[in-house]
């Protein structure tokens, strides 16, 4: 019998299956690819923004968030992106967006500025933004010190760091027409402006920031000197009439001028921000500083209206100080008024030469010796008027011829030096003088006896009407005679025909008689002897 066949199990037979690798559906690759751009977008973006800032301002006036710019040398380098009020509510913050690679811009001493039509000195900016509006202007710093928060200025900087030049820092009193602006001139030409001012703490006096352009800032050493050269400088002098000004520019808003003073040596240009005087003018200017200026004391018992501190004090005309305080007071034994002047003496401006000094003299010594010998000769201290316009008195020593004698107390401090009464006081004697002469004068005799004059004066006139009408009768008879139709008239012409007929028959026989001498002897030829 065959073989059969084994019978089939109804149970599956097992067998090794591969693993079969997942597919990715296109599906995905569209989210995967936009997630990689985005990215990409977002990284560019950032990287090409720039970096942001902080702006803190008094007043975002004219400004406008997304539209006002950020100009540096007139390129736009940002935007102001928002702009709130401080959390005090006293100042405005600005956020604003820069531009790419501008990050070696933001350092610490970098200045930001809001740029508005603006008139100061000689100077008018910002007239651009009358149609484009305001913006923030930007002066670069030189810091190596990054930073991004940052004070913006109350005003534009007249004078920029990428200007080539030097600034001095100016001490005056009082400002006078000085404003941002203001030109400065060196030899009447303009060489720069003043930047800045500002009042000191004390309140005494004021600094002005000057700037000099190059290359005329080497010319100001520690022999420059700086005056204000604002207006009109006018003086009278022996030689006439002087009118100096700088510009017609400085006429209007004023202005600064320097000179350097001559001196043997040739001085290194000052450094940045030196300290000078300025100087109400020239004059003031150049005048030498006092070397060891002594101190004395004038009392005068006479008017000293129109002297004040700073009057000039004069020896024969050169000036050798001036008036330091004018005081009043009263001797309460006599109840004697007085008025004690201090003044400041410079010998040294008498530009005198000492002839014949040893060596080692003691030079105190010598100058009360001099003073002494002066007071002794006649030298007394009176005003003088300095100007009829003005009423200006200054104190003048001169000889003065019959001075009472005086002598000088050194012991004093300070010393007085005597005084004689001033052409004012001689003014006013000369005066009552004449008053008290004319007080004398016999006005009512006079009166009187002009009186008497006036009414022979009168009759005078009576007798001379009197002649004048006579006279005029004597007029009327001769008209009547030189009528053309009076019969004295015909008469006299009558008259006048034969003597013309005479004159003329003498004339014929001075004619003949003249070519015929002999007639007067043997008669005319042919006439019966």
């Amino acid at each position: 019998m065959p073989d059969r066949d084994p019978p089939r199990s109804s149970i599956p037979e097992s067998r090794n299956v591969p693993k079969k690798r997942t597919r990715l559906s296109l599906v995905w690759f569209i989210p995967i690819l936009a997630a990689v751009v985005g990215a990409w977008v977002a990284v560019t973006r950032v990287l090409s923004e720039g970096p942001k800032i902080t702006i803190v301002m008094k007043s975002a006036e004219g400004l406008e968030a997304g539209k006002t710019k950020i100009h540096y040398n007139g390129v736009d380098i940002g935007t102001v992106s928002t702009i709130e009020l401080s959390p005090d509510h006293r100042s405005v913050i600005l956020k604003a967006q820069m531009a790419p690679k501008t990050e070696a811009f933001l350092v610490k001493d970098t200045k930001f500025w809001v740029v508005r039509p603006r008139i100061s000195g000689a100077n008018v900016t910002g007239l651009g933004t009358l149609i484009s509006g305001a913006y923030i202007g930007v002066e670069i710093g030189s810091s190596q010190e990054d930073q991004r928060d940052f004070v913006a200025l109350e005003t534009q900087p007249v004078i920029t760091g990428e200007t080539p030049g030097r600034f001095f820092i100016l001490k005056t009193p009082d400002l006078g027409s000085l404003d941002t602006g203001t030109p400065i001139y060196f030899r009447r030409l303009q060489v720069g402006q003043v930047a800045s001012y500002s009042l000191d703490k004390d309140g005494k006096n004021l600094t002005v920031k000057a700037f000099v352009q190059a290359p005329y800032d080497q010319y100001v050493n520690p022999n420059t000197r700086f005056w204000h050269a604002s207006g009109i400088d006018v003086s009278l002098s022996a030689s006439g009439l002087t009118v100096q000004t700088q510009s017609v520019l400085s006429i209007l808003i004023g202005g600064i001028a320097f000179e350097t003073a001559p001196a043997v040596l040739v001085l290194p240009p000052s450094e940045e921000n030196a300290v000078f005087t300025l100087y109400s003018n020239r004059a003031e200017a150049f005048n030498p500083p006092p070397r060891n200026p002594q101190t004395y004391v004038l009392v005068f018992k006479d008017s000293v209206r129109g002297l004040s501190p700073g009057a000039p004090v004069e020896f024969r005309g050169i000036p050798i100080g001036e008036v330091i305080d004018v005081r009043a007071q009263i001797d309460l034994k006599t109840f004697e008024f007085s008025v004690p002047v201090t003044i400041h003496l410079d010998p040294t401006r008498l530009g005198v030469k000492i002839l014949d000094s040893s060596p080692g003299i003691d030079l105190e010594t010598m100058r009360r010796k001099l003073i002494d010998t002066l007071v002794t000769h006649g030298i007394r201290a009176q005003l003088k008027s300095g100007s009829l316009l003005t009423g200006a008195v200054y104190v003048s020593f001169d000889f003065v011829p019959g001075a009472p004698r005086a002598t000088v107390d050194w012991s004093q401090k300070p010393v007085e030096l005597p005084t004689t009464p001033g052409q004012l006081e001689a003014t006013e004697a000369t005066v009552e003088n004449i008053i008290e002469k004319l007080d004398k004068v016999p006005f009512q005799e006079i009166s009187e006896d002009l009186q008497k004059a006036i009414v022979q004066l009168n009759m005078t006139l009576v007798s001379a009407q009197g002649a004048l009408t006579s006279a005029r009768g004597t007029l009327n008879n001769t008209s009547a005679l030189t009528e053309p139709n009076s019969s004295q008239v015909q008469q006299i012409g009558s008259t006048l025909q034969e003597v013309s007929r005479a004159a003329r028959s003498l004339r014929v026989l001075a004619d003949y008689l003249e070519r015929h001498p002999d007639a007067l002897l043997r008669g005319k030829p042919g006439e019966a002897k």
